[in-house]
């Protein structure tokens, strides 16, 4: 197993610059974002590990150290750019790769375990993080066919009003069969309202090359949330010191 941790972002809402540092550096509870994310991820050997870098990588490298792996984005095109930026370091793996997100300090080890676990049991080719939630986080929906199968993630701005009233959101951690991951990735396009090529469009590829797509499903607010703004890291500082639930 191995995973690859997306940490490019500059952080613009959590006026990360101000602070001379990228997003997954900013401090909860004495502690970096990206800190969480890696102690979560420590059932996996470090060198297992690839962290996609970008805004203020060298700080990024230096706080982890030289046992990790290490990816460069140097321009921020979106989510599944991100993850090309790791293809190299795969050209000789085939096998599971897990896919979460540097600024998600709630989401708790026993989640990924439990995801990879279902990617593993039901022999799915992609298996999709989704959160039920109603507290209007600004997340992609999972669409479902009749059967109740997973068909797509629709991103919230480009959803219609139909589409919005969904709350099984996409909460963008994956394990992907990484050959088919890199084989789908060139074919992403970036025709939607941020001209960003997403990652949360290559289940949908792969399903329609017939790949079988799975989810794992949470029912919890505050494990899937991402902090993009300075009331996010507040509120999340707050669950880290127990001042919540």
């Amino acid at each position: 197993m191995r995973a690859i941790v997306l940490a490019a972002g500059k952080g613009k809402r959590l006026l990360s610059e101000q602070h001379d540092m990228p997003k997954v550096l900013r401090v909860a509870d004495n502690k970096p974002l990206l800190g969480y994310v890696t102690d979560n991820l420590s059932f996996l050997n470090k060198k297992d590990v690839t962290v996609v870098v970008g805004y203020k990588k060298e700080l990024v490298c230096e706080y982890l150290g030289d046992e990790y792996s290490y990816a460069v984005q140097s321009e921020q095109l979106g989510t599944g750019h991100a993850v090309n930026m790791a293809r190299e370091q795969f050209e000789d793996y085939d096998g599971p790769v897990l896919i979460c997100y540097g600024d998600m300090p709630l989401l708790k080890r026993s989640t990924f375990e439990k995801l990879m676990q279902t990617h593993k049991d039901e022999k799915n080719d992609c298996t999709v993080l989704t959160g039920v939630s109603d507290k209007g986080y600004a997340y992609g929906r999972v669409i479902r066919d009749k059967d109740g199968n997973f068909t797509a993630v629709v991103e919230e701005r480009d959803c219609n009003d139909e589409q919005l009233k969904i709350n099984e959101l996409n909460v963008g951690v994956y394990v992907f069969d990484s050959k088919k991951l890199f084989s789908v990735l060139g074919n992403l396009k970036n025709n939607n309202n941020q001209g960003e090529y997403y990652l949360t469009d290559a289940p949908e590829l792969l399903r329609e090359l017939g790949a079988k797509i799975g989810t794992y499903t949470i029912h919890d607010d505050d494990e899937i949330l991402g902090v993009n703004t300075v009331e996010d890291l507040e509120y999340c500082e707050n669950i880290l010191r127990g001042e919540h639930k």
